[in-house]
Formats: structure tokens, C-alpha cells, sequence
């Protein structure tokens, strides 16, 4: 078809996922894929059959080329991060935005990571953090809102 169309759909598919219609905006991008494979479209192709179908295993490596197809692109990264969170894959979330942060990734991404949070360090320094007494005062000093 015409790159207009492509572009057509796409958009489409941006608006419907903002709106959260998972289930159209994967129907955009998979006729967006079909006529024009672009890596931004793959991204969010990617993120809606995280989203819809559960399939962690393909969308995460669908993102991924995506990401190797087009590292700059702060975007891809963002809906990376995304796809490991809703496969519960925390630590390859941060990684994926941060990442993208660097890539000069907006507004989104620092709203992600806020959200997930930062850790603080730990009551006693020279304990390891899993150190039962460094969990024990942790949890007792956020409870008192000393922390």
C-alpha cells in the first residue's frame, strides 16, 4: 500500500493505545507491520501483544530488534520498559528506561521511573541490604516515617 496509509494506521494506533484500547491499537499496528515494517511500529506492536496477549517471550524479542534496529530512538526503549514490566522483569525495566533516558528519552520515561522508585540505602551501611537486621530496621524505620 501507500506510506499514507501506513502512517494512517499507526497514528490510529498511537491514539487508540493512549486511550486504552489495546485491542484496536494492536490491530493498527499489526496492519501498519503488514504493509510497512518500521521499528517504531514493531515497538508498539510489540507492547499491545505484551498487553492483550500475554506472549512475553515474542513481544520482548520483537522490541528488542526493534531497539537494534534503531538505538537512539527513546520511544523504543520506553515501550522495551514497558514490556518487562508487564512481565515482571523489574530490574530489565529500569535498565530499558534508563536507557532511554539517556537516548533523551521525555517526559514518559521519567514518569515510569519515578513510579517504580528509587531505593535508599541501606540503616547499616556495611550490612548487605538482604541482611536480616538491615530488613528488620528498614521496615520498622519507614513505619515510624523516619525513612
Amino acid at each position: 500500500m501507500t506510506a499514507t496509509n501506513t502512517t494512517e494506521w499507526f497514528v490510529k494506533g498511537v491514539e487508540a493505545l493512549h486511550h486504552d484500547h489495546v485491542y484496536l491499537a494492536r490491530t493498527c499496528f499489526e496492519q501498519a507491520v503488514t504493509e510497512r515494517q518500521t521499528p517504531l511500529s514493531s515497538s508498539y506492536l510489540a507492547l499491545c501483544q505484551a498487553k492483550t496477549r500475554g506472549t512475553f517471550s515474542d513481544a520482548i524479542a520483537r522490541a528488542r530488534e526493534a531497539v537494534a534496529a534503531d538505538p537512539a530512538n527513546p520511544t523504543l526503549h520506553h515501550n522495551l520498559g514497558c514490556i518487562y514490566l508487564l512481565a515482571g522483569k523489574r530490574t530489565e525495566a529500569i535498565d530499558a528506561f534508563r536507557q532511554g533516558l539517556r537516548m533523551g528519552g521525555g517526559e514518559d520515561i521519567i514518569v515510569e521511573l519515578d513510579r517504580l522508585g528509587t531505593r535508599r540505602a541501606p540503616p547499616i551501611k556495611r550490612l548487605s541490604r538482604n541482611h536480616p537486621v538491615n530488613k528488620f530496621l528498614g521496615i520498622i524505620l519507614s513505619r515510624l516515617g523516619l525513612r
